[in-house]
């Protein structure tokens, strides 16, 4: 009966979601439309993420080293974030606390998929490295892309409005896996009113939670009166609800910024 419930709020909220995406195109600039959609989707991602976790969007990624993300459509981060910079919207977020990323897509195709994929990996192959440990505690890891990490790991999903055919789209990203390690596949593609993508076990077909060489390219047609919503919603819960940060070290994003000098001192 919970289940029956949720699928029927999920439902609804599917068709208003489909009706402001109709509404969306009648924006005559195109930046007004494709922001309007990345709206609709933080908003969706906002009533269904961890209440640990934030939607953002329009921010700049930064690691300690220097590295800078390309512009990412919805960035999912630690609601512990400090404010870096908050100038009319805009935000730089520290990598350390990114758990992950959203490319929002108006309509799908080989080169908006390439475009996405290529954003995830350039994010996730960015340096976690600002950390204070936690003395007397058990070092925390995570295991994701085939190998563990002491830190929780970029996850970088796609959700588009409308796309190609699905299966095109599958022959698309199984041609930019391939010759790619798993730590730089997205995890899932997601198209409203069509399905998704999500790697899976060939053998049985049980989904993971994140690529792992070996693993299959399942596609999952979508329920006609469910959309994609409740599996989305789903999936985010799988992704998000353990996820986890050690407290930040601001001092090396610092770098060699004089940070004052030593004028005087006493001793007791």
């Amino acid at each position: 009966m919970t289940q029956e419930k949720l699928g029927k709020i999920l439902s609804s909220v599917a068709k208003r979601m489909r009706a402001d995406f109709e509404q969306s195109k009648n924006f005559n600039h195109h930046g007004e439309a494709g922001t309007s959609r990345e709206v609709l989707i933080q908003q969706f991602l906002s009533g269904y993420l961890p209440t640990h976790v934030e939607a953002v969007h329009n921010v700049e990624v930064i690691a300690a080293n220097g590295d800078v993300s390309p512009q990412s459509d919805i960035v999912l981060i630690d609601r512990g974030t400090p404010p870096f910079t908050s100038l009319q919207g805009f935000r730089i977020i520290p990598n350390e606390c990114v758990y992950g990323m959203i490319e929002v897509k108006t309509k799908l195709d080989g080169a908006q998929l390439a475009d996405a994929c290529n954003k995830i990996s350039r994010l996730r192959r960015m340096p976690k490295t600002a950390y204070r440990p936690i003395s007397g505690t058990i070092p925390r890891s995570t295991k994701a892309y085939g190998e563990t990490h002491n830190y929780f790991p970029t996850s970088g999903m796609i959700v588009a409005f409308n796309s190609l055919k699905l299966d095109t789209i599958g022959d698309h990203l199984v041609d930019w896996c391939r010759t790619r390690h798993p730590s730089e596949w997205p995890d899932s593609v997601w198209v409203t009113g069509r399905g998704h993508l999500q790697w899976g076990d060939p053998r049985t077909g049980a989904l993971f939670r994140s690529p792992v060489a070996g693993a299959s390219l399942l596609q999952i047609d979508a329920e006609p009166d469910q959309d994609i919503l409740l599996a989305f919603a789903l999936h985010l819960n799988i992704h998000f609800s353990d996820a986890w940060m050690n407290p930040l070290d601001l001092l090396p994003y610092s770098g060699a910024t004089p940070l004052g000098q030593i004028s005087k001192m006493w001793t007791i």
